[in-house]
């Protein structure tokens, strides 16, 4: 969440600063207004507070010189004033939870360098790799679905009979596929992050943390009896790991990375392309991640971009990298850039990776700090995170652009040793 006391003293930057979102910032005038009057009560509070421990040293001087009816008069006055705090400590308390029922649903401030714009339409392309769209063969251009039901590697339809629409079972080579991009993502990052295997179902204040709950609980999956959530995006558990801890500086930068199956309602997706693997509710995903100082976040914001890139590079798929502009953004993020493949079989641009800087915005709301070498003062850190292989898509793309003209898939070389020297995809037994 934002900086409450940042909003207080800086409130024309703070709204400045969300309107390049093209947002609504009239929860930006409710927090303001709900906080002078929960200022006002405390102070009252405080003061009656005050004013019964001054009462009640009086009554114990009244009691000591036998001056009982006196005494007597002040405990009846000091019981009123009781009565008055209790009403008033309820209030306060009652007013700091709206405000910050307020802050959770009110944007982060986006970094001075990401580009404005209104929409998707205004995120400038900074780069691209790999052959050009255009120069794709015929035989490529089928679509995944239809090249994985022909070799037997994926069974949309049994994977529907299981789960639903929506769901996919991959099978033979298919899955081995699957597993072999997982190990490959994982490798890639292992000689600067730690690997942690979380849960992947997770306690509410979890997903509040990084910004999931409450605006995005239409698309999360909810475990009602147990008060459980099942994770959209191992940046979940990731970011609450160090939840109400402080840490050393000293620890930081702390690289984490993770495996895990991801779950998405996907309730939003009316009207979209569902077709094969284009969104799916379950999928595999390699997550990166890191706590960091204000001053280390830039630099490793460049990092992870490189990380998740050079992992698409590597597979030889073409692709292209955007960054977000202002009015497209994630109600967390400060900073973000999105990875796009291209996947020839269905002529799209894929989104496949989004790496992004959240500044402080997440550790407010999970209050993780830490202790600068200087200072006795703690600071919120900084979050960054990015997708280091996400599956489904990947192997979409993968399976279209690694289509030969007699219409088996080659394997990427990259990945041959995670497939046994396997050099194309087939169903059956995984041999």
């Amino acid at each position: 969440m934002i900086d409450l006391r940042r909003l207080r003293t800086e409130p024309d930057v703070v709204r400045a600063g969300i309107a390049r979102r093209g947002v609504d910032l009239s929860g930006l005038d409710r927090v303001i207004a709900l906080d002078v009057e929960q200022r006002q009560v405390a102070q009252e509070r405080d003061e009656a507070r005050a004013e019964i421990n001054a009462i009640s040293k009086q009554i114990g001087e009244l009691h000591r010189a036998g001056r009982r009816d006196e005494a007597g008069e002040l405990q009846g006055t000091s019981r009123a004033l009781g009565e008055r705090e209790k009403q008033l400590a309820a209030r306060a308390e009652d007013l700091g939870a709206a405000i910050r029922h307020e802050l959770l649903t009110i944007p982060n401030i986006p970094a001075e360098q990401a580009p404005d714009g209104p929409d998707d339409s205004a995120n400038p392309e900074l780069r691209r790799a790999g052959p050009v769209p255009e120069s794709f063969a015929e035989h490529q251009r089928v679509p995944h679905w239809e090249t994985g039901a022909e070799l037997g590697i994926l069974d949309l339809e049994r994977g529907a009979k299981l789960s639903g629409s929506m769901f996919a079972m991959f099978r033979g080579g298919g899955a081995a596929l699957v597993r072999a991009l997982i190990q490959f993502g994982l490798d890639r990052n292992a000689d600067a992050f730690e690997e942690v295997r979380p849960p992947t179902l997770v306690r509410t204040e979890t997903l509040v943390a990084t910004g999931h709950l409450p605006k995005f609980s239409d698309d999360a999956y909810q475990v009602e009896r147990d008060d459980l959530w099942a994770i959209p995006t191992a940046e979940v558990p990731l970011t609450s790991l160090a939840r109400d801890e402080i840490l050393d500086e000293s620890q930081l930068p702390w690289r984490l990375m993770a495996y895990t199956p991801c779950y998405r309602r996907e309730a939003g997706s009316a009207g979209r392309d569902t077709r094969g693997l284009l969104r799916v509710h379950e999928f595999d995903k390699v997550e990166i991640l890191a706590y960091a100082t204000e001053a280390q976040a830039p630099e490793l914001l460049d990092e992870l971009v490189e990380r998740a890139e050079g992992a698409i590079a590597d597979l030889g798929l073409t692709y292209r990298i955007i960054e977000i502009c202002t009015g497209d953004m994630g109600q967390s993020h400060h900073r973000s850039f999105d990875i796009e493949v291209y996947s020839p079989g269905v002529d799209l641009w894929l989104e496949v990776s989004s790496i992004s800087w959240f500044s402080d915005y997440q550790a407010r709301r999970a209050n993780i700090r830490y202790r600068p070498g200087d200072s006795n003062q703690t600071r919120f850190v900084h979050t960054l995170n990015g997708s280091a292989l996400a599956v489904p898509r990947v192997w979409a793309a993968l399976v279209e652009t690694y289509r030969r003209a007699d219409g088996q898939v080659d394997v990427p070389e990259v990945l041959r040793p995670y497939l046994g020297g396997r050099e194309l995809l087939s169903g059956g037994p995984s041999r």
